[in-house]
């Protein structure tokens, strides 16, 4: 996603291509998205591009799509103790038991209120997707599959990029927006890493012996253990909250990680598992502050990063791939973001500041 929606803005006004080092685009994190929008999720630097992204997802312009990417669906986020702090102007009201059994049928008892934050959405992640494709093609912009990068060289103002194949091509600049694989892009390069860290996220889908699931609110718990939505009618897209460090890789799910994704979904409500439909795993890449980064290394120019996108570079794609082009063509960002919450040079700094203190 980060790739394809950074590439439709600038394919119009430069020439440009996506490097694939896949059969087709998306395999990764993108296509196994437990798709939903969470302004509150990641954080204050996460939030504000989120609720900057979801004019755009409930009705894009009429070119880039005939209909929006968003279906309402709500979120409870539950707790034992106290109430979770969300980003400030998240909208959410307090629930306590009564309507929480109303929002989530047979809960278990130890569960007295929650957090209910209304404007949680599902995300048709396939459709974003492919639309953002077609306007990188239709703007001229192409897509090189199974292309894996081998190495790249830069001198005389060009990269020179050799693929696995064989293959080379020349460019101005190179745009790491490799997600897991970044700081593999970035030594290929000849620059520096920044510490991006893979993580694996298990997903499971639970048939159930309850009906009436699929409007069911996404449900999580305030220390981050769990998160359940509805799927269809009697199905359930659950995840044990999961980062469990990994290389990248085509990630797939441990029958461990399932087992405790089940243990505790069958601790919050009392409803019957009548089977394991699918599981699977996704690869979701974090900066060292868990926010995302976008612009150019600060010791090679012509190289730019768009990476650190943890779980939510989807619903933050509108916002984020307008700043990183604004960044990334020398054009004014929008108003309201600050830019330097994701510069690259803030790890430098942060660095600086450990080594004095």
């Amino acid at each position: 996603m980060a790739g394809a929606s950074l590439g439709a803005h600038v394919a119009g006004r430069r020439r440009t291509a996506i490097i694939e080092m896949e059969s087709r685009c998306g395999m990764h994190a993108t296509g196994r998205s437990a798709a939903f929008w969470l302004e509150s999720y990641g954080g204050a630097r996460v939030s504000v591009l989120s609720a900057m992204s979801r004019a755009f997802l409930d009705a894009p312009p009429a070119e880039f799509s005939d209909r929006g990417f968003l279906r309402s669906r709500g979120a409870v986020h539950l707790t034992r103790d106290e109430l979770p702090v969300l980003p400030p102007g998240v909208e959410s009201r307090t629930v306590e038991r009564e309507e929480l059994e109303r929002l989530v049928p047979g809960i278990r008892p130890e569960w007295q209120r929650a957090l209910l934050e209304p404007g949680c959405a599902d995300i048709d992640v396939a459709a974003l997707h492919a639309a953002y494709i077609r306007k990188f093609q239709r703007e001229g912009g192409s897509i090189l599959p199974d292309a894996k990068l081998e190495r790249a060289a830069y001198a005389n103002g060009r990269w020179t990029v050799r693929f696995s194949n064989g293959s080379e091509v020349s460019a101005a600049v190179v745009v790491n927006a490799a997600g897991a694989w970044a700081d593999q892009v970035a030594e290929a390069c000849g620059v520096s890493p920044l510490g991006i860290s893979p993580k694996r996220r298990t997903m499971v889908q639970l048939r159930l012996e309850r009906g009436g699931l699929r409007d069911l609110p996404l449900v999580d718990d305030a220390a981050g253990t769990f998160y359940f939505k509805g799927e269809s009618d009697r199905s359930v897209w659950l995840s044990p909250h999961d980062e469990i460090d990994t290389d990248p890789c085509d990630a797939a799910p441990e029958e461990i990680d399932v087992a405790i994704a089940i243990d505790r979904f069958e601790k919050v409500v009392d409803w019957k598992i009548e089977a394991v439909e699918r599981k699977w795993a996704g690869l979701r890449s974090f900066s060292p502050d868990r926010a995302p980064v976008y612009g150019f290394d600060p010791d090679q120019p012509s190289f730019f990063w768009c990476v650190g996108q943890g779980g939510f570079g989807i619903q933050t794609a509108p916002a984020a791939s307008q700043l990183a082009s604004s960044l990334l063509m020398a054009e004014e960002p929008s108003p309201g973001i600050d830019v330097s919450a994701y510069a690259t040079t803030r790890f430098a700094i942060n660095s600086s500041a450990s080594a004095t203190a």
